[in-house]
């Protein structure tokens, strides 16, 4: 663990604990950030000792263990599960955990596909789809995997977030550390309709456009933002729109109206992508 980076348990850490204390053993592997790393800890009488965040009881870890959906930070022998409250959107954040990177929840959405493909894995088909190269737009930040997976093979990254609310919840997710400390990437505050509108033209070779569902964010599934990423976008440059699964009936209906109106905005053309749930439309020459 990091100087200063408090301890994040899922069930999936607490579970295993419980286990190795009711079989009797002394010590046991586990993680402290969600799977990113393993360390060893010392089981007592009480709880779990030396646990960086101080040591935690077996009745917490109880607590956590049953909980299938949330995220806990351990500070001081206290566990507090990792969600927060915007006043700014009147909507409920948290984070969910899966076996490998955790989604966040708004109000109760995943922002990441979970059923059949983990966080992780959505993100990375997002990426092959965009591939993206020079200048990336990411026009939601979220959790800021997309802008870390982007970062890769990016010479830089701008991120737009529209809510604080939500990139205090990244602070808190042990994999989105790199989304503060990577110097190639570039947070913006701001609503991404607006941001978008005051970016200059063709700076961008490749934009990952992953707005929330349409109920929650409809004006960014506009023909007028469609015009504003294709103004910002370099000639020959490429859009992912990541829209829901086209197989399902409101994914369908979606990536239609998309299409049309990411071509009515001027894209040469728009491809399905259904393994990453979007479409990519290129720029012309």
């Amino acid at each position: 663990m990091a100087d200063g980076v408090l301890p994040v348990l899922s069930h999936f850490q607490a579970e295993p604990l419980l286990k190795a204390h009711r079989a009797g053993e002394a010590t046991a592997i586990t993680s402290l950030d969600l799977g990113l790393t393993t360390v060893e800890v010392t089981l007592g009488r009480e709880g779990v000792a030396m646990l960086s965040g101080g040591g935690l009881d077996w009745a917490t870890l109880t607590v956590i263990a049953a909980d299938n959906v949330g995220c806990y930070t351990i500070e001081g022998g206290e566990a507090v599960k990792a969600q927060q409250f915007s006043e700014m959107l009147n909507r409920m954040y948290s984070l969910m955990p899966t076996r490998r990177a955790p989604t966040m929840l708004i109000s109760g959405i995943p922002m990441h596909r979970v059923k059949d493909v983990d966080p992780t894995e959505d993100t990375r088909r997002k990426i092959r789809a965009a591939n993206p190269r020079g200048r990336v737009l990411d026009t939601a930040t979220g959790l800021g995997y997309t802008a870390i997976e982007a970062a890769r093979t990016a010479d830089h990254v701008t991120t737009i977030e529209i809510d604080p609310t939500a990139l205090a919840m990244a602070r808190l997710n042990p994999w989105s550390r790199s989304l503060f400390d990577n110097p190639k990437i570039q947070q913006v505050i701001g609503d991404s309709f607006d941001v978008v509108a005051s970016l200059p033209d063709e700076n961008f070779s490749v934009i990952v456009h992953d707005p929330p569902i349409m109920s929650l964010a409809g004006d960014l599934y506009s023909k007028d933002m469609y015009a504003e990423l294709y103004r910002i976008l370099r000639r020959s440059g490429r859009l992912f729109h990541y829209i829901g699964d086209p197989d399902g009936k409101m994914g369908a209906n979606v990536t239609r109206g998309a299409t049309r109106r990411l071509l009515d905005a001027g894209f040469a053309r728009v491809e399905r992508r259904p393994e990453a749930f979007g479409v990519v439309a290129y720029k012309e020459r």
